[in-house]
């Protein structure tokens, strides 16, 4: 049973009119009439407050006695005070909150939800939580002192060694450990990169649609996104440089276009690097998911093309292991390695090293190369069957694009349906889903929901939803 602390309440005010048994009072009441003390909640003994507040015992006994006379709180003898239980306390009353004209759901890409079709998130079900625990277990236990100070700012040596490994591999990419930067995340990446390369007033080429959390960042920044549009062969670069040909960067998905999953041409990476070179100019390549194509085999990553020292490669262990790690990594040309070393020591805390441990461990021991194979095979399954459970209830409202890789689909919405209205709707019916039109800048294109299917186990479930959805509609 959860026991209050005093610290969670407000500190009393000495100044106040009121005494202080009253302001105790005042606090617990508010305490539970605002959800934070419920129902069958211990609260401190009235021995353990005295101390804690430094304040005469009687006027604790006369705080509790008014509270418990009101029917807050309830003495059990030896067992202590808990709040009433099956108390329902009126919350004090509050001015009514109008309700927003717009009843589209206002777009979060970081929800600590886990919903049916949420976007972002690895199949839960089948990460190996067992393994995970054993090395957890394993790499807490060999902690020693110098594993317990700060964490290296750059990342654990043994990581970057093992991403850079990897990297070469899977993706085609020749880079050094020293390269490898450690990261908490895709925005502080991109923010890493920015204090790195970019000023206030620069120009960078984004993807439209694209990822609305680069566009928020680059304006936070002042720094200005040119949108740049996508067809099927990816972003379109002659529009990019007729727009904005002198623009410092351009941010691009070439694997799978976020979100419209279309790989960039060969011509075009070709046109970008071009690009790059003669205008010395950066791409920042977010590889958020390329290791799952489900048609071939992943494509080279578009860094791999790289001869002039133009590309920033950006991935993440968010969608290929768990996004609750917080654990991203940059690659850097060799020539701007020492002046991502002195940006990261002045604005970089450094990631937890035990879980950079695990992390190691989990590559170390073979276990990350295995967990993307099998995940691969999965997402493939998954794909085919939520796109037929869902076509099998939806087909008349949705046309289903299924593209060679990524991790959600998308239904573009037959008829003059709002993807806006419908996502607002299945946010309030606990169903997850994006509107491919807050993707774009001006809210313009074709209305469709992004819907991820790594954690739609089979078809009859997809059914199952997609009945959930059309009621919706």
């Amino acid at each position: 049973m959860p026991i209050a602390k005093p610290s969670h309440l407000p500190p009393l005010d000495p100044a106040a009119a009121a005494p202080f048994y009253r302001q105790i009072y005042d606090r617990f009441r508010d305490a539970i009439a605002g959800g934070v003390l419920k129902p069958g909640d211990r609260i401190p003994s009235a021995r353990a407050l005295t101390k804690e507040l430094g304040l005469a015992r009687g006027t604790i006994d006369a705080a509790y006695s008014l509270l418990a006379a009101e029917g807050y709180i309830q003495p059990r003898g030896q067992a202590g005070t808990i709040v009433t239980p099956d108390l329902k306390p009126r919350a004090p009353a509050t001015a009514p909150v109008p309700k927003p004209e717009n009843t589209a759901a206002a777009p979060s890409f970081r929800p600590d939800s886990v919903l049916p079709f949420q976007m972002g998130l690895p199949a839960l079900d089948e990460f190996p939580r067992k393994i995970w625990a054993r090395l957890g277990a394993r790499c807490a236990r060999a902690m020693q002192p110098p594993g317990m100070v700060h964490p290296a700012v750059y990342g654990l040596p043994e990581l970057r060694t093992h991403i850079a490994a990897y990297l070469q591999v899977s993706r085609g990419i020749d880079c050094s450990p020293s390269q490898v930067f450690v990261t908490s995340g895709y925005r502080h990446t991109i923010a890493l990169i920015a204090q790195a390369l970019l000023r206030v007033g620069d120009r960078v080429w984004v993807e439209n649609p694209g990822y609305p959390p680069t566009r928020e960042l680059l304006r936070h920044m002042n720094i200005g996104a040119v949108p740049v549009s996508v067809d099927q062969d990816g972003m379109v670069v002659s529009e990019g440089i007729k727009r904005a040909p002198r623009a410092r960067a351009a941010v691009v998905t070439p694997a799978h276009q976020s979100p419209l999953c279309v790989s960039l041409s060969l011509p075009r990476r070709l046109a970008l690097l071009d690009w790059a070179a003669r205008n010395k100019a950066w791409v920042i390549e977010d590889d958020y998911d390329g290791e799952y194509r489900y048609v071939s085999r992943p494509l080279p990553a578009l860094k791999s093309l790289d001869r002039e020292g133009r590309v920033l490669y950006c991935g993440t262990f968010s969608k290929v292991l768990l996004p609750s790690l917080r654990l991203a990594y940059l690659v850097v040309p060799q020539a701007q390695v020492e002046r991502f070393e002195q940006i990261s020591q002045i604005f970089t805390a450094g990631s937890p090293e035990l879980t950079q441990a695990v992390v190691t461990a989990f590559f170390k021991e073979g276990h990350f190369a295995r967990h993307i194979q099998r995940m691969r095979k999965l997402y493939a399954e998954r794909r085919q069957a939520t796109a037929a459970g869902l076509e099998k209830t939806l087909g008349k409202y949705v046309r289903i694009d299924t593209q060679p890789g990524g991790m959600h689909l998308i239904l573009k919405l037959q008829g003059r349906r709002s993807d806006r209205q419908l996502v607002a709707r299945m946010r309030q019916a606990s169903l997850y889903a994006e509107a491919l039109t807050e993707w774009t800048v001006d809210r313009a294109g074709t209305p469709a929901l992004l819907l991820n299917f790594t954690n739609v186990d089979t078809q009859s479930t997809a059914e199952t939803l997609g009945k959930r959805i059309l009621q919706l509609m």
